[in-house]
């Protein structure tokens, strides 16, 4: 496996990222989604993948391009997310973002299923199951990393700012299914790069790859099925973060119960 320092600042990986960041939108079209996920095969075969039939190498690549892509999800700070929803308590904003972070992922599933289907009145050589997989569970991925991030901006513990140090603890906090302590000492690019993280990512890879390759079916009863257990896997994700984030602002000396909303109006304003 490549050194994931190596990848992660790489700009060969600009063209997939912005692929990868389009297709993490809360709200697109279903044509749009899934013409971003063929080309998404299509970024993916150009790159020479085209073993990802054998399972060794299809995870081999999902992490490398899990690792690549991560610098290019686009988080939202806490005050764009305020300026997006501004009605919205800490609370119901993350029930808003959980909901369309499992809309979108549902849409992935649904996108892909339909792409199957059509996979014998295309090329062959575009479309074949075991690399449209791969390239749905990374766009897969890449929207949860994108709740992963803004959850913490709203929990109050927001990320590195910096592209490498921000992508390693995403990557971090999306294979732990926790959120990233600031207070913490050594959680770092080190740590995240170390043998046991990789590992753990690359199992956290294998566990949504194997669930994919259960929703291959005829023509739309697989794009069903990786709708829902797609969605139900994001509600899951959002749960367990959300969990961890409030005890660790609780855990925080001197930090307030909730982050402060908008300050109301004055009366006669």
């Amino acid at each position: 496996m490549s050194d994931w320092s190596a990848g992660i600042d790489d700009g060969g990986a600009d063209e997939l990222g912005t692929t990868v960041a389009a297709l993490t939108a809360d709200d697109i079209e279903p044509a749009t989604r899934r013409q971003l996920l063929v080309r998404l095969v299509r970024q993916a075969r150009a790159r020479g993948v085209s073993g990802l039939f054998k399972p060794k190498t299809a995870l081999r690549w999902m992490t490398d391009t899990v690792a690549e892509i991560a610098p290019h999800v686009p988080i939202r700070d806490l005050a764009t997310l305020r300026r997006h929803f501004p009605d919205l308590d800490d609370e119901a904003l993350a029930d808003r973002l959980v909901r369309n972070a499992a809309r979108a992922t549902a849409g992935i599933g649904a996108a892909g299923g339909g792409a199957s289907a059509v996979q014998w009145t295309v090329t062959p050589t575009l479309l074949s199951a075991p690399v449209l997989l791969a390239a749905e569970t990374v766009a897969v991925v890449a929207i949860e990393l994108k709740l992963t991030g803004e959850l913490h901006e709203i929990y109050g513990a927001p990320l590195p700012a910096g592209g490498a140090q921000r992508a390693v603890a995403l990557m971090q906090a999306w294979a732990n299914q926790r959120g990233v302590n600031p207070m913490v000492p050594g959680v770092g690019i080190g740590v995240v790069l170390g043998t046991a993280a990789r590992r753990e990512l690359r199992d956290t890879l294998l566990k949504r790859f194997g669930r994919n390759l259960t929703t291959l079916g005829p023509f739309l009863t697989g794009a069903a099925v990786a709708s829902y257990l797609n969605r139900r896997a994001t509600r899951a994700l959002a749960d367990q973060l959300r969990t961890d984030l409030r005890r660790q602002r609780r855990s925080l000396p001197g930090s307030p119960p909730t982050v402060p909303g908008p300050p109301p109006a004055l009366p006669g304003s």
